[in-house]
């Protein structure tokens, strides 16, 4: 399966974003990964929907859309998201997902289900008519500069081991959190297929977007 690159705008100069997406698009980026944080899934409070709408509006790079948030059904309309663009929204977020996974999907929207950490691959086995991604973190949620908690790796293998195993080789496995180079090549032989890249990778002192970008893409083929 093709590898894909999905720049974190969390870690962008938001006072000069729109030369960083096109910034970006030059650079080949295949996504642009947004979070969203409610201040009660996760401990914190980020990016929002009038800036997901204004994305759109300047770039048709497709949005990977990240909701931390308790709830997430309440807010899918705020966003003017289409078939090329990714809501991903958590297990742990609502004790009926399927139906929100499913609201997403009758919007035309392709969807994703993030797990953390502590929360076990096997949850997504009846769910998958429902996703398109599947999104494995590698670090709580919540805040960057976090290191790689220790079973990133092996629950990497796992879930993709899963998705074959249930009939779902198509399904694609995201990785976030700490996304070296270096980590991203472990990840990438564990079968991790979308990379977010933050401070760890893309946006880097001294490197363009460009070259920081190549030199990711140039590990994954390294193996």
């Amino acid at each position: 399966m093709k590898k894909y690159l999905s720049a974190s705008l969390m870690c962008a100069d938001l006072m000069n974003l729109k030369n960083s997406v096109d910034e970006l698009k030059k650079a080949g980026i295949d996504y642009l990964h947004l979070d969203i944080m409610d201040g009660s899934f996760v401990p914190n409070i980020t990016l929002g929907f009038d800036l997901v709408n204004a994305i759109k509006e300047i770039s048709n790079i497709p949005l990977d859309v990240h909701m931390m948030v308790n709830k997430p059904s309440r807010f899918i309309n705020e966003m003017n998201l289409g078939e090329n663009d990714i809501l991903c929204v958590h297990y742990e977020s609502d004790i009926h997902i399927h139906r929100t996974l499913e609201q997403i999907k009758n919007k035309g929207i392709k969807s994703g289900l993030a797990i953390n950490p502590q929360t076990p691959p096997e949850c997504m086995q009846y769910l998958t008519d429902y996703i398109d991604m599947a999104l494995v973190m590698t670090v709580s949620p919540g805040f960057a500069g976090q290191k790689l908690f220790a079973g990133a790796e092996r629950k990497t293998k796992d879930t993709r081991s899963l998705l074959d195993e249930w009939g779902c080789s198509c399904i694609p496995v995201e990785v976030d959190g700490n996304i070296s180079v270096e980590n991203g090549r472990k990840l990438s032989r564990c079968g991790a297929d979308i990379f977010v890249l933050g401070t760890s990778s893309l946006f880097v002192k001294n490197k363009t977007f460009a070259q920081a970008a190549s030199d990711f893409r140039n590990a994954l083929k390294e193996g």
